[in-house]
């Protein structure tokens, strides 16, 4: 298969997507945390795995994304 400039687009939104939902999630769960938020240790354990794990998919999304986006930058330049 190969990649398009739609493709690179599309994992390139999709990672800054994650990003900024699992960011603002992580911040709201951090202020539950910090005002004393009565909840058991598994819940915030899990939600924490949840936010590493998406951040870090957005981050493979995004590098697959600008590597696919270089890759038509230079098909583009060298085909006449």
């Amino acid at each position: 298969m190969r990649f398009e400039r739609k493709h690179a687009v599309l994992l390139l939104a999709v990672a800054v997507w994650n990003v900024v939902t699992f960011g603002n999630f992580a911040r709201n769960l951090a202020s539950a945390w910090s005002a004393g938020e009565e909840r058991a240790t598994g819940y915030w354990v899990a939600h924490s795995v949840l936010v590493v794990v998406n951040l870090l998919i957005a981050a493979v999304l995004g590098r697959l994304g600008l590597q696919a986006l270089r890759a038509t930058r230079r098909e583009t330049t060298t085909t006449p």
